[in-house]
């Protein structure tokens, strides 16, 4: 494989489909992306591992939502770990880049680094929100935290919230190529059953950690020896053929799927980005009175703020801030 294949892969998730199985799926690279959403922050190797897990689960999760739409996903615990937080910006128009950011909340006193990451949460929840946009009410669906990675946490989410058995297969952390520095390398197939009605009845517990639903729970018949299929063929995979860079994601579907019949579709390109803005400050800050933000003035008479995704600092006059802020001119 060339330098140039190697390029076209990375930062990109390929939707596909396995037409004898009826299965959709994603896979997905972050190089560069991840790369820059870690470099934002100084966080310890074991948070560095959470929000590379949570990166490649937004990307393979939000390339389902149609242009415009933005998605998030918080996962929210009572352990160190207090917070990860990423959002997938889709596309404006078709054939452009969507975006993703990522941060984390920790507490470092209580971080236990040679931990593994996932139990640095403990007891929480894993949320996902859909934003569709102006004139449109958000949708948020959550699952508490189970099983033992975040990958399980967000399979747990689709087959409560959703009905619908997903699998992820993940593989990240730091990598070195022949005459590059170590870079950020994160790989990932991503395993859905195409909607159908299911079979489970709504009052009956599922057979998963704490009465949550299973893949088992929701299908029968065909569709789950389709099911049980495809993710025997997944479990061969290496996290060198995820990760890349010598096998192509189209050659990763060939070699695990190719008695399914693989259906490749557009390529996403995805890149790091971040929505902040000074006007954005402003619209935040309108809500609070003078006297509120006088509370907010630093010493040297000035209102601040930090963006927690992308670290940009903002500084700006109290008297131009607030409901009650002065227009140019006014005295």
């Amino acid at each position: 494989m060339n330098i140039g294949s190697q390029i076209a892969w990375d930062d990109t998730v390929l939707p596909f489909q396995l037409d004898r199985s009826d299965i959709r799926g994603r896979v997905a690279r972050l190089d560069g992306v991840l790369d820059q959403v870690l470099a934002q922050h100084d966080y310890p190797p074991v948070i560095e591992a959470l929000v590379a897990e949570a990166a490649m689960l937004t990307a393979l999760i939000g390339q389902t939502i149609d242009l415009r739409w933005k998605l998030s996903l918080q996962i929210r615990g009572r352990g160190p770990a207090r917070l990860i937080a990423t959002d997938y910006f889709g596309p404006k128009a078709t054939g452009q880049q969507a975006q993703i950011r990522a941060y984390a909340s920790y507490d470092g006193e209580r971080l236990d680094e040679s931990a593994d990451p996932f139990s640095q949460i403990g007891d929480g929840f894993f949320a996902i929100l859909i934003d569709q946009g102006k004139g449109t009410q958000p949708y948020q669906g959550i699952t508490p935290i189970a099983g033992g990675s975040l990958s399980a946490c967000a399979e747990s989410y689709f087959a409560q919230s959703e009905q619908l058995p997903t699998r992820f297969s993940l593989s990240f952390g730091r990598s070195t190529l022949p005459g590059q520095p170590e870079s950020w390398r994160a790989g990932g197939v991503m395993l859905q059953s195409m909607p159908k009605a299911s079979p489970f009845a709504a009052s009956e517990e599922g057979s998963g950690e704490g009465g949550l639903l299973e893949p088992t729970d929701i299908l029968d018949g065909d569709d789950e020896d389709n099911w049980n299929r495809a993710n025997i063929l997944l479990d061969s995979v290496e996290d060198m053929e995820l990760i890349g860079p010598t096998v192509q994601p189209t050659e990763l579907l060939v070699r695990l799927f190719h008695e399914e019949a693989p259906r490749v579709f557009d390529p996403q390109i995805v890149k790091f980005g971040c929505t902040c803005s000074e006007d954005k400050v402003r619209q935040t800050l309108s809500i609070y009175s003078a006297k509120d933000i006088e509370k907010m003035t630093t010493e040297d008479d000035r209102v601040t703020a930090d963006c927690q995704f992308c670290g940009a600092h903002y500084d700006l006059d109290p008297k131009t801030v607030g409901f009650e802020a002065k227009s140019d001119g006014e005295e």
